[in-house]
């Protein structure tokens, strides 16, 4: 199969060429279902070891054998890309397979949120990875299982707790600051701050003062905790900025993965049809695949209650390109994320085309359709995204005496807590704050809670 996939990804990549898809060298290599398997809960082919992924793995290869789940690539985009297929992918699943990647490589390489994960991350994250990999081994060997392990537990809790719209290499806050009250100044003010014929004002002493930290509420806590905790110890400081960063990479995926999958669904069926060099077996039983892959249905059934990324952006870019052609589509490639995707490319009429609403499930299995509303549906398909689908915790405070105070943003927020696993997660982060942590939220029914970890703690 080996070589019958090279001369077909060949033949692909040619004709992907000539229909003006535009990427970096993808790297196809036929793998074991296992190995697939295990690549796509780690999340890389070489990353830091820890239980947790042990834990995702069990879950995984359980739906997988319940028929629940079926992997067929997995695509880490890069320079070059890399590609993973199952060698147990039938001729006509890897010729589909091998299309479909072809379409990601391309929207990796101009959607805007992925080239920025590039220029900050790197290029070449496998690589990347495999070697703070080997840095963290060599920790374990130095330093202990058990020790490494702690570092891991929190850092690894807190890896969707990133500020994404700040730069991946920040600088620390500056150590002192003017005295007095602090106006931030935009670019328009200062364009017009010193206008000519305006009277100067008398230069006076600046007197600083010491900088308040953090300087506002601060969400990047992998970030935070890394550059601020009292005893950090650089191999520690080490594996924080490596989740940080990991998670960085991942963020386009997550972020854009409606647009992203819909758009390689979009290629690998358009690939399909003008690739008269395959066998007609071949391309029917690809053309096959395909339907499977952005049906909107599970089996037999007739009513999705879960949306299907595959057939919601397949069915958004195939209006769009119907409606602005494929170099429109391409400029909206390269500017949306999910959020400006789906607000503004799925309207009411391809919602109700698509039979997408807003259900209700009660105790005894009843589903209750509450909504057809194009808001609520919009918000109910783009709410598990927001803030990388984390609640949002921010830095509100660091007392003089090393106190960390977390604020949980709950009434802008839209989530709840899990009571319970949050004091956990406080418990990971005072073993390496090694200082009090505190956090203010609410429980289920609305009250306020202050969560402690550290002396004296209490719920």
């Amino acid at each position: 199969m080996a070589e019958l996939l090279a001369h077909y990804a060949a033949r692909f990549e040619a004709l992907a060429g000539s229909l003006g898809l535009d990427y970096d060298p993808v790297d196809f290599e036929l793998v074991p279902p296992a190995f697939m398997l295990e690549v796509s809960i780690y999340g890389l082919p070489v990353r830091m070891p820890h239980w947790s992924f042990g834990v995702r793995y069990i879950y995984q290869l359980v739906q997988t054998r319940m028929g629940n789940s079926q992997i067929f690539e997995v695509v880490f985009p890069g320079d070059p890309n890399r590609a993973y297929l199952a060698d147990t992918n039938s001729v006509a699943e890897n010729s589909l397979v091998t299309a479909h990647v072809l379409g990601h490589a391309d929207f990796a390489k101009h959607n805007a949120l992925f080239r920025r994960s590039r220029q900050e991350a790197g290029a070449h994250m496998v690589e990347q990875a495999a070697t703070r990999a080997r840095r963290i081994e060599r920790a374990i060997v130095t330093f202990g299982q058990g020790a490494v392990e702690r570092v891991l537990d929190c850092a690894l809790a807190l890896e969707q707790h990133i500020d994404v719209n700040q730069p991946m290499g920040r600088a620390r806050y500056p150590l002192r600051v003017p005295e007095g009250p602090q106006r931030a100044v935009d670019a328009f003010s200062s364009r017009f701050r010193d206008l000519p014929g305006e009277p100067v004002a008398p230069s006076r002493p600046v007197v600083e003062q010491r900088a308040r930290v953090p300087a506002r509420p601060e969400n990047d806590l992998l970030w935070f905790i890394a550059q601020y905790a009292p005893e950090l110890e650089d191999w520690e400081r080490d594996i924080f900025l490596a989740v940080r960063e990991e998670s960085f990479y991942f963020y386009p995926l997550f972020a854009c993965q409606i647009m992203n999958e819909g758009w390689a669904a979009y290629w690998h069926a358009r690939l399909l049809r003008e690739a008269t060099f395959l066998p007609e077996s071949v391309y029917l039983d690809a053309i096959k695949s395909h339907s499977d892959v952005v049906s909107p249905f599970a089996g037999e059934r007739r009513l999705a209650l879960q949306t299907n990324p595959y057939h919601l952006g397949f069915s958004i870019w195939e209006r769009i390109i119907e409606t602005q052609g494929v170099e429109g589509a391409r400029k909206i490639r390269d500017q949306e994320d999910d959020f400006g995707f789906v607000r503004n490319y799925l309207d009411a009429n391809l919602a109700e085309t698509l039979h997408l609403f807003v259900y209700e499930a009660e105790r005894r299995g009843r589903i209750e359709i509450v909504s057809k509303d194009i808001e609520s549906v919009h918000e109910r398909l783009l709410a598990p995204k927001f803030n990388y689908g984390a609640p949002r915790v921010s830095v509100s405070e660091m007392k003089t005496d090393g106190t960390l105070v977390l604020t949980h943003a709950h009434r802008t927020d839209g989530r709840g807590l899990d009571l319970d696993r949050a004091v956990r997660v406080l418990d990971y982060i005072h073993r390496i704050w090694r200082r009090p942590v505190i956090l203010h939220t609410v429980d289920f029914q609305g009250a306020s809670r202050v969560l402690k970890a550290g002396p004296e703690r209490s719920a």
